[in-house]
């Protein structure tokens, strides 16, 4: 059997694509890529916005484009919450949403033999962590381990709490034990991902969180910075930010959703926190850790924003002083409460995202002039065309001349420069 895997959207999603290949190769199946024909391929599909639907869908065709007699499965969060629409699809054979992902193997076998194996599950009674284990990340100087799954927010935008089910975090035991295997595997820097990664132990009733999961894994030889995926203001109290500043291995950059500067629009997406308290966290986190990063998420024409609300959307970016914005126009998912409010017409979504994030490449460039003549620790993911790359902890991409293949190197860098929208610098210890 020859099998292809390929993931959408989140790294989430991209982690539980490794773990597919794993599986798949720890049984003997060979690994393609899909670009070429393969007896299997196993598309993990994105529902976070129509733009994932339809590149879910996409993707989905091509599989059966490169070759017609595959069997071709779609997994993930568009496959769970439009089960129908996705069986439907002429070339789709089998579908598995986000759960049954352990038995994937043992499905696709099934269907091979012609079997029609039921796959359906209630997402939303899961109550235990599905646990998958990858041998390291398609990222050559990055793992990622995934600490929990499933949110319990509701946000009135969002349909992944439909598509993950309630909050699973997973044992303790078996994050440090893929940690230590992907340390051995000579990974320095991992990330600890999550749908919800701030929810980590809610259910446990142990008393353990995320700051607990941060400094067990800084704990672990080899590993050597560790950084955390989309967090919520909310995880952090006094205590977390206290704790994080204390952990060395802990990257200084963290992406704190935000979704809209406007306290009537956050109130609208059923977000449970203002502007004001926003605000508040990122003075706390900046007292503890100066040269911190922080970054977001905002979407932009939000039903029934007004050109009002979007104003102090902008004017608040501007205040938080971000150093990356992540800008999305709004996109109506079915099934969720804001999809039945008066939606702002596309175009204008699209106008008040590039806008927006105009705004965001200004604070970009604000935040990375900021360093220069600054010397920062930088892990080269890659070296191409004359250039090394790689991020600072506080997730600053910062580019070197370089003859060599600096890749998976910790180098002392000096900024020098900010030019052509990049951060240029030289080594100065190796």
């Amino acid at each position: 059997m020859k099998a292809a895997f390929a993931a959408l959207g989140c790294k989430v999603n991209q982690y539980e694509a490794d773990a597919y290949s794993a599986i798949f190769r720890e049984k003997g199946a060979e690994i393609g890529s899909f670009d070429e024909p393969c007896d299997v391929y196993v598309v993990n599909t994105c529902s976070v916005t129509n733009l994932g639907d339809r590149k879910s869908r996409q993707m989905l065709r091509r599989a059966k484009r490169l070759n017609p007699s595959a069997l071709v499965i779609a997994t993930g969060c568009y496959a769970q919450t439009a089960r129908t629409e996705v069986e439907a699809m002429d070339e789709v054979d089998l579908v598995v949403g986000t759960a049954l992902r352990h038995r994937l193997y043992d499905l696709t076998e099934a269907a091979l033999r012609g079997e029609k194996p039921n796959t359906e599950v209630d997402i939303m009674k899961e109550r235990e962590f599905e646990e998958l284990e990858t041998q390291g990340s398609s990222e050559r100087s990055r793992a990622y381990i995934k600490i929990q799954d499933g949110c319990d927010n509701f946000c009135s935008y969002c349909i992944i709490p439909y598509a993950r089910g309630p909050v699973r975090s997973r044992k303790m035991e078996n994050i440090l034990a893929e940690a230590e295997r992907l340390a051995g595997l000579g990974y320095r820097e991992v990330v600890l991902t999550g749908i919800h990664v701030a929810s980590y132990g809610k259910e446990l009733k142990n008393g353990g969180g995320l700051i607990d999961v941060i400094e067990s894994v800084a704990g672990v030889d080899g590993i050597e910075r560790i950084r955390i995926s989309s967090i919520d203001p909310r995880a952090f109290t006094d205590g977390f930010i206290r704790r994080a500043a204390a952990c060395s291995k802990l990257c200084r950059h963290f992406h704190i959703s935000l979704q809209s500067g406007s306290a009537t629009v956050l109130k609208r997406m059923n977000r449970k926190y203002t502007p004001e308290q926003y605000l508040d966290t990122l003075e706390r986190i900046r007292r503890a850790m100066p040269d911190c990063s922080v970054t977001t998420d905002m979407i932009c024409g939000f039903p029934e924003e007004t050109e009002e609300e979007f104003a102090q959307s902008t004017d608040f970016a501007r205040t938080a002083a971000f150093a990356r914005i992540h800008v999305f126009p709004y996109s109506e998912r079915r099934g969720t409460v804001a999809a039945g409010m008066p939606q702002v017409p596309h175009q204008v979504r699209e106008d008040r995202a590039a806008r927006l994030g105009r705004v965001g490449e200004e604070l970009r460039e604000k935040f990375e002039r900021g360093f220069i003549g600054k010397t920062v620790a930088v892990l080269f993911e890659q070296t191409r065309n004359g250039m090394a790359e790689g991020f600072s902890k506080n997730y600053i991409r910062v580019y070197v001349p370089s003859s060599e293949d600096l890749t998976g190197g910790i180098m002392q860098v000096k900024i020098t420069d900010f030019r052509d929208g990049r951060s240029i610098g030289e080594i100065i210890e190796k």
